[in-house]
């Protein structure tokens, strides 16, 4: 009878204690995030552009309880890892972040280095299946990385250069005033592939337009591009086409301004990151850009979206929104959730059948090419304030007014990519 007793006691004792337990119980782990990027050096800009928009991502998520998994959700962290732009940078950090627990790799701001971490990780992957990583990449466009280097371990959520081209092309078309153009980029894989599709293209759709220029220059190394300057002044091009994206940028366009170009830029990236400032006024009507989205996209779910993002980062230099990074993060979470677990094997399988939407904008991963379709916008540079440009771009009192959208269904392209999948 008394050890009933004292059974039953022990039972109500710990009944009692629950509440108390439950109070000191450990939060439950975080699931790392790990950024790999150049935060320091000539993209230096870029990359901590890159940290703000994910932040915010991760932010949104966790203010929701954060990723679900079947033994309860867990938060997201984010940890910063610079490579300083360089390929040896980025292999060190990867191993460190897969030493320190991490198995979400986000990448983009130079096509060489995906390239490098691609190669790493599928090595990786294959020698430690308990340890495997996925890269997920918000920037990096070479086309070849979702084609003839596709793997099963790489996503790409950004428009490839192919696609983004093609994007401009339509434009350029309709763009009569335009005669001749000057073909310029970095002299590295993404560059190249730029121009040698701008090529194609043109070949395509403007047979009429001659190519005056096509010239290479060393990935963010110049510091003073006035004789490229020169050059493109001299050749009597009507337009730019070019891939260039921070300071190779930024500087390209202040030292056209200086030697007196008055010609239009066809780009990839002359939205933000200092360009509108450093062009000015004499880029109203000449700068065009393509991106996944544009602040002036006329649509109050857009409007609400970027306002709130400029609350969260009022400084105007912190002005550069990315849709596609939201979009990143809020796929991986959904992947997660929908494989319930973070065995990774698992959560690439659900990101292959991944759909999302934010704010109006969405997208979807072709599980052919782990590539992500979404729509493309293109928008001319002009003065905030007038019809269509009820934002600027970092204060500069220039923004961009959207002039054409590119339905995802238009802008797919086909792919080459003979995907490999793990047994």
């Amino acid at each position: 009878m008394k050890n009933v007793r004292r059974r039953v006691l022990k039972s109500l004792l710990a009944t009692l204690c629950l509440p108390a337990l439950a109070q000191v119980r450990p939060p439950a782990a975080p699931v790392t995030l790990a950024l790999i990027e150049g935060l320091s050096g000539g993209n230096a800009n870029g990359g901590e552009a890159v940290f703000r928009n994910l932040v915010w991502a991760v932010e949104r998520v966790n203010a929701r309880g954060g990723v679900r998994l079947a033994g309860g959700a867990r938060p997201l962290v984010l940890e910063r890892h610079d490579s300083k732009g360089q390929i040896e940078e980025a292999l060190s950090a990867l191993r460190a972040a897969i030493d320190g627990g991490a198995r979400f790799i986000l990448q983009g701001n130079s096509s060489a280095v995906a390239a490098a971490l691609i190669d790493a990780i599928n090595k990786h992957n294959q020698r430690e299946p308990s340890r495997r990583v996925l890269l997920l990449n918000y920037s990096a466009v070479d086309p070849i990385l979702t084609n003839e280097k596709c793997s099963f371990w790489h996503f790409r959520f950004d428009a490839h250069a192919d696609m983004r081209m093609a994007a401009l092309m339509s434009v350029l078309r309709e763009d009569r005033a335009v005669k001749s153009v000057y073909l310029f980029g970095q002299d590295y894989s993404f560059g190249q592939s730029v121009l040698r599709e701008a090529r194609r293209q043109l070949g395509v759709q403007r047979p009429d337009v001659a190519i005056v220029g096509d010239e290479l220059h060393p990935l963010l190394r110049v510091k003073d591009f006035a004789p490229y300057a020169i050059k493109i002044q001299a050749s009597g091009a009507d337009a730019v086409i070019t891939g260039n994206f921070s300071n190779d940028l930024t500087l390209l366009v202040k030292a056209a301004r200086d030697v007196g170009f008055d010609g239009k830029f066809y780009t990839f990236y002359g939205n933000a990151l200092g360009a509108p400032a450093a062009i000015g006024e004499a880029g109203v009507g000449r700068v065009i850009a393509v991106a996944d989205w544009l602040p002036n996209l006329p649509t109050p779910q857009s409007e609400a979206f970027y306002q709130t993002f400029r609350k969260r980062y009022p400084d105007p230099a912190d002005d550069y929104v990315h849709m596609r990074m939201q979009l990143l993060v809020e796929a991986l979470a959904a992947a997660i959730g929908s494989a319930g677990t973070l065995d990774v094997g698992a959560v690439a399988s659900a990101l292959e059948q991944t759909s999302v939407s934010l704010s109006g904008q969405g997208g979807a991963m072709r599980a052919a090419d782990h590539q992500f379709q979404q729509p493309l916008v293109v928008g001319v540079m002009d003065r905030q304030g007038t019809p269509g440009v009820k934002f600027d771009v970092e204060g500069s009192g220039y923004g961009f007014r959207v002039v054409k959208v590119i339905a995802p269904a238009q802008a797919e392209m086909a792919s080459s990519c003979k995907m490999v999948r793990p047994t």
